[in-house]
């Protein structure tokens, strides 16, 4: 018998162990494609295929389910180029003054600077934010529990989403991250968490050479 405020877990029927295994494997291998880019095309992105990411981003569990998750996505030319001026004036601070120098030295293999040009050139940014409190129909806050983490792990599934879909994407996290609240006017209550640039990658696209740590380092099994 249903508890009152509860409903059946809707589950897809189990396919059996070996198929459940393989679905995992061609997950898990689709997933391994996918990198980090900087160089995109200017291809248009329908807005229809950025939606349906974003609803598979907020099925995302959240601390006593609250959902801290905002997302606003950025497809206009002007207020691409202003995210990019104020991203730029903040990333030229920091590789001038802010970084300490072995986090510049780690930054350096990945060939990164100020300059952030696909910031413009890729057809969607996605602003992430996530709230510091809510406020309920009175205006009264009302605490957030594990705000970030749990748009960290929705943050996630809109990057698997939109790799499976075929897009590229890069997280972005220009530091401090203020001026993105006040150019998106945003309420107070919310605060940045990361840009991710989305699009096609550009023709002649390069990534770094690295390698993943394997399984056997990154994960333990008890049996």
């Amino acid at each position: 018998m249903t508890r009152p405020g509860f409903l059946p877990l809707p589950l897809r029927p189990w396919p059996g162990d070996e198929a459940a295994v393989e679905r995992a494997r061609e997950f898990a291998a689709t997933m391994a494609t996918r990198r980090t880019v900087r160089d995109f095309a200017p291809t248009p992105v329908p807005r229809a295929l950025i939606e349906q990411a974003l609803r598979a981003a907020a099925s995302a569990p959240s601390g006593a389910n609250q959902q801290p998750w905002r997302f606003v996505a950025v497809a206009d030319a002007t207020m691409k180029a202003q995210i990019r001026g104020a991203a730029e004036a903040e990333e030229r601070e920091f590789y001038a003054r802010r970084a300490p120098e072995e986090w510049l030295d780690a930054l350096a293999p990945l060939g990164t600077d100020a300059c952030k040009p696909f910031l413009e050139t890729a057809p969607w940014l996605i602003a992430v934010f996530y709230e510091r409190w809510g406020v309920d129909g009175e205006g009264h806050k009302q605490k957030r529990y594990y705000p970030q983490e749990s748009v960290g792990i929705a943050t996630g599934l809109l990057i698997a989403a939109l790799h499976q879909a075929g897009l590229a994407t890069l997280t972005h996290t220009p530091s401090p991250m203020g001026f993105l609240g006040e150019l998106l006017q945003r309420p107070k209550q919310e605060m940045p968490f990361l840009l991710l640039v989305v699009g096609h990658p550009a023709a002649n696209c390069v990534v770094p050479a690295i390698e993943r740590l394997p399984l056997t380092t990154v994960a333990q099994f008890i049996d």
